[in-house]
């Protein structure tokens, strides 16, 4: 995609509070939350090859993180959205210190129960509202306009925010390394890649962009809960949307977040039967699909919106310089 049609796409983007229905904006909102949690877990695991079930303790940490800065705090609460993620950062870094000791599935698992001692945690502070939850009462000042276009204008700073912050990554050095370690962790360190170091530091972002994540969600539906925060029902949606696009991609996330997202609009109602659903286009796109959807586009047509690859160019000496 070109520059000039990301930033149109971006402005027209940015106009819709002024002609876009109320329930319109909520959608876009919950769009926003979940394609930025399926970038996040694919820079995880899809390149830095950490498979983690566990990065719901960070959604809950920036939903309550927006609480405490909000509603405790006083801090303005479209303001708390950022510094959420800041807070899930820095609680990221003593929690891989722990979870780095693990390997493989013992990795995996280790994840789910931070996010689950989080859960209970949190579930026994009175202050929060303990198991059932609490509101957000640091929007009370502002109109339901004000709320929700604001909310709006956080959402699509966050899509488009997060798609260039990612391809800039992987475009630098940092994202050479962690593309190298996708590839293979052992020959990249035999390149003198430091291969714990980018898993850390690629482990701290990604739980930045999860508390954002956890924040904005409950900013638009303005209260939380510990199991609707911290419950393991985000990890199957975060890695559906990223199995089904094509893991190890910028483009694959958001085809599996736009897909996810109609899915759950469309077939919700049908209940069980909608998750059987799910379940049966994750295994036949596995099957037949081992790229992903998009991973198949590129593949068969050579579509690339993001490319992220570097290339050799020879270089062809002019008249009169010295071939030797």
């Amino acid at each position: 995609m070109t520059r000039r049609g990301l930033q149109a796409l971006f402005l027209v983007s940015a106009s819709m509070p002024f002609w876009a229905e109320s329930s319109t904006l909520r959608e876009f909102s919950e769009f926003a939350c979940l394609f930025l949690m399926a970038q996040m877990w694919n820079l995880l695991g899809g390149y830095g090859g950490l498979v983690s079930i566990g990065q719901q303790a960070y959604v809950g940490i920036g939903a309550y993180a927006l609480i405490g800065l909000g509603n405790f705090a006083g801090v303005n609460p479209f303001l708390a959205v950022g510094l959420a993620g800041a807070c899930a950062a820095l609680v990221s870094i003593p929690i891989s210190q722990l979870v780095f000791r693990l390997q493989g599935g013992y990795f995996a698992i280790g994840t789910w129960a931070m996010a689950e001692i989080f859960r209970l945690l949190v579930a026994n502070v009175a202050a929060v509202g303990g198991g059932s939850g609490t509101s957000l009462t640091a929007v009370r000042g502002y109109s339901k306009w004000a709320r929700e276009s604001i909310t709006f204008w956080i959402a699509v700073a966050v899509v488009f925010g997060s798609l260039v912050m990612i391809h800039r990554l992987l475009q630098s050095r940092f994202g050479l390394a962690l593309t190298a370690i996708r590839d293979s962790e052992a020959a990249s360190e035999s390149q003198g890649i430091d291969v714990r170091r980018t898993k850390f530091l690629v482990y701290v972002l990604s739980a930045a962009g999860f508390g954002v994540a956890g924040a904005l969600y409950f900013l638009s539906i303005l209260r939380v809960s510990p199991d609707a925060a911290f419950g393991v029902q985000w990890s199957p949606v975060i890695i559906f949307m990223v199995i089904i696009g094509g893991v190890g991609t910028i483009e694959g996330p958001l085809i599996g977040a736009i897909l996810y997202f109609a899915l759950s609009k469309l077939l919700g109602d049908y209940g069980t039967w909608y998750l059987v659903g799910l379940g049966v286009l994750a295994v036949i796109v596995t099957i037949r699909f081992p790229g992903g959807l998009w991973g198949f586009v590129e593949q068969r047509f050579g579509l690339r919106c993001f490319p992220v690859e570097r290339r050799v160019v020879a270089r062809i000496p002019l008249s009169g310089e010295d071939h030797a």
